[in-house]
């Protein structure tokens, strides 16, 4: 009897994390979803198995360590667990670090480096022996920096650096670490949360330019670099669109009149 192989996808309920655990349900993985926001996991895990695939959704908040210890336990019943994908994260506001509220530097902290270390400590004894693959969502923040964002690039650059960190501690065992580094992509809610809800203000950073990435662009890039051959680790992918040459050099095309 053939095993079914297992992905976790962390802020799976929009944007970049749905379009991840459609990818790789279409690659044949049993997909977990996970979020706080269960209304929205448990509708793309109707719509996955309704297309023949098979998903499970979880309600889960990263940040809270004991929640992810039961949830662990839970993936206990399910079987072999092959793949983890770090993708719960997000940043708050754009004020200088002069006058930025620490609160949200906390808060971007808890999640985008916390949430990922829980999740990565409670999956990575289910790859001692059997083969494993962790993928951190990263962010071009976290390899280079900008003006007005101080506590996401902060917290992007620690990211990145556990992805570093952790390739070298497991350098020897059965376990690949991806760090997907993408720039601008457009997707529902990303810009909206950080302007808290100003829709004028989060339009404005894609003003001009044609062709941002999509969530599907960046899950596209994490599914191709998730079924490469066991022995292949993509260390570190850079992903910007065309248009995008730096964090701080844009391409906007401009209206004649």
């Amino acid at each position: 009897m053939t095993t079914i192989p297992t992905a976790v996808i962390t802020g799976a309920s929009s944007g970049i994390g749905a379009a991840t655990a459609r990818g790789l349900a279409a690659a044949g993985y049993r997909v977990v979803l996970t979020a706080r926001r269960k209304d929205r996991i448990d509708a793309l895990a109707a719509e996955l198995t309704e297309a023949g695939h098979r998903a499970v959704a979880y309600g889960l908040d990263v940040t809270d360590r004991a929640a992810v210890g039961v949830f662990a336990l839970f993936l206990d019943d399910l079987g072999p667990v092959e793949v983890l994908v770090n993708n719960a994260g997000g940043a708050l506001g754009t004020d200088p670090v002069a006058t930025a509220d620490p609160a949200d530097w906390q808060a971007m902290y808890e999640v985008n480096v916390l949430g990922t270390l829980h999740m990565t400590q409670a999956l990575l004894p289910l790859w001692k022996t059997s083969p494993g693959t962790v993928v951190i969502v990263s962010s071009t923040a976290g390899l280079a920096t900008y003006e007005g964002g101080g506590g996401y690039v902060a917290a992007k650059h620690g990211a990145h650096v556990m992805a570093e960190t952790l390739r070298l501690e497991l350098n020897g065992l059965p376990v690949r670490i991806i760090e997907i580094a993408p720039g601008m992509v457009r997707t529902d809610e990303f810009a909206l949360n950080r302007f808290r809800g100003d829709e004028e203000r989060a339009a404005a950073v894609y003003a001009g330019v044609s062709e941002p990435l999509t969530a599907e662009d960046v899950a596209d890039t994490i599914t191709w670099a998730v079924t490469r051959p066991p022995h292949v680790n993509v260390d570190l992918l850079v992903l910007r669109p065309r248009a995008q040459a730096s964090n701080y050099k844009v391409h906007r095309e401009t209206s004649g009149g």
